[in-house]
């Protein structure tokens, strides 16, 4: 069944990802959409970090998606009308994408679409609704709504919180979700924002006891969030005036469009495994999230990079026996991490008893002239890549440096065995992430030596091999995904790609 394609279930951004990902190296896929037309109605996800934007480049898209959105730099905080907390992420080197981009993810699927249709190792199919599931040794079979059946090595589940696969493979959704429900709506409106930002409320006068979250988008359209009460009545506010009184405390007399609106729950659920024989879960299929600090999409997309990747090494012979298991140890970790500070963002957003909200109004109002209290504020911590320092494919770093390694949110991360490696600009307007290849790359200074291995040898210049810490004998490995799999003298590259490979 070599020839046979990877099924896709799902084709939203993750799905349409993957495929693409896929077609890189050479593997066809079918991807099945239950809908029978792309339609979306309002932004959904729309905050996309530095390193996706990455993954989405190597689907072909990542640049048009950071053109086609609104970069910020600075966040404001707010406790009623006063600011307490004043955010700014630091610029870009020049070629390097910026920390995010708010780009909806209609745009982001659009764009993806465009490449999917171009290319012919991918066969997208509307209006296939999966509705049974058998795998064995040689592969998978997908039986579809209305008769017939497509065949595959292996699938992908994309398919989304509700998702259809998931339930085939009678995997629990485990978790909680939280009764606050919370508005959200786009507008297309002129507001006085010198420079595009993201400003959070606690406690405004204009929702009181409640949060508020301004987010800019493309082509002045705002995205803004509102926690409301639990019997929140959606139909019955713009019915009698109230959702227009509701934004206009946040817009002011700005004319306004209404393009959106929508009132959701929000959940932390994942599946007890992200593997089943030759089934791969990703994105929403697998975990559900509080959308505070914009895990969900940016996890979904690094959930199905390291899928891809995995697939074409065990379709095309070039894995060992152990890597496809680690999609579930490496993504399965990832969200745990993601569920467990979403949930504390949670905690703090919508506290559950007196005294997390007396905890809450303390922290706020400290914040006004204590730093320390300002840094426990959480409105979301802000999505970054997970790191595989325990992975069975890492080759570990030194004890006392994996003991120094910094395991907060959003703290920069030494460039360790695990970690992403890091991105550097180089001359002529290149950037070291471009010279990656489909497969392992070494990356080794001018004057090293490297014996023969299973990897394309990158020689980089005296600058990257400083930013990696790369000592005057050593080289780094990198994964097909840009993850470090290794740090080590030249004499042990063999093993340490042959391990990263699964061997």
């Amino acid at each position: 069944m070599s020839d046979a394609p990877v099924l896709i279930v799902g084709a939203g951004p993750v799905g349409l990802t993957g495929a693409v990902l896929l077609a890189r190296h050479g593997v066809p896929s079918v991807v099945l959409e239950a809908r029978p037309e792309r339609v979306q109605a309002g932004s959904r996800a729309i905050c996309v970090q530095r390193d996706v934007l990455d993954v989405l480049e190597r689907a072909g898209v990542g640049r048009a998606v950071a053109d086609a959105g609104v970069t910020w730099y600075s966040g404001r905080i707010f406790h009623g009308e006063r600011e307490v907390v004043a955010q700014t992420l630091p610029e870009p080197q020049p070629g390097l994408f910026p920390p995010f981009v708010n780009t909806p993810q209609n745009v982001v699927e659009r764009l993806l679409e465009a490449v999917v249709d171009a290319e012919p190792l991918i066969d997208l199919r509307y209006g296939s609704q999966v509705v049974s599931l058998a795998q064995d040794d040689d592969g998978v079979v997908l039986g579809l709504a209305g008769g017939g059946s497509v065949a595959g090595t292996h699938c992908i589940a994309a398919d989304g919180s509700r998702s259809t696969v998931r339930a085939l493979l009678g995997l629990p959704f485990e978790g909680m979700s939280f009764d606050d429900r919370f508005l959200i709506t786009d507008l297309r409106t002129k507001l006085d924002q010198p420079e595009p930002e993201r400003r959070f409320w606690f406690d405004p006068p204009f929702n009181p006891g409640r949060q508020v979250l301004l987010h800019p988008q493309p082509d002045s359209v705002w995205r803004i969030d509102w926690q409301v009460p639990r019997d929140f009545d959606l139909a019955a506010e713009t019915a009698d005036g109230r959702l227009d009184a509701r934004i206009r405390a946040v817009v002011g007399d700005a004319d306004y469009d209404l393009l959106w609106a929508s009132s959701y729950t929000f959940h932390q659920r994942r599946v007890p495994t992200m593997h089943v024989d030759r089934v791969l879960l990703a994105g929403d299929a697998a975990h559900l999230m509080s959308p505070f600090g914009a895990r969900g999409m940016n996890s979904g997309l690094a959930d199905v990079e390291n899928a891809a990747w995995k697939l074409a090494a065990t379709r095309q012979g070039w894995a060992g026996p152990a890597l496809l298991p680690t999609y579930d140890a490496e993504r399965g970790a990832a969200a745990e991490e993601n569920l467990r500070v979403t949930a504390t963002t949670m905690r703090f957003l919508v506290p559950a008893d007196d005294a997390q909200r007396a905890h809450r109004l303390a922290t706020l109002t400290a914040a006004r002239t204590d730093d320390s209290a300002k840094a426990a504020i959480d409105s979301g911590k802000f999505s970054e890549p997970f790191w595989y320092l325990d992975s069975p494919l890492t080759t570990p770093a030194p004890a006392d440096a994996l003991a120094a390694f910094p395991r907060g949110a959003n703290e920069p991360r030494p460039p360790l065995p695990g970690v992403l490696c890091p991105d550097v600009p180089l001359p002529g307007a290149a950037r070291l992430r471009d010279l990656f290849g489909l497969r392992f790359s070494v990356l080794a200074a001018a004057g090293v030596a490297v014996p023969p291995v299973e990897a394309t040898v990158v020689r980089v210049p005296d600058e990257v091999a400083t930013a990696l810490d790369l000592a005057h004998d050593q080289v780094a490995v990198v994964r097909p995904d840009g993850y470090l799999a290794a740090v080590v003298g030249a004499e042990e590259v063999g093993p340490a790609v042959a391990r990263a490979a699964g061997f």
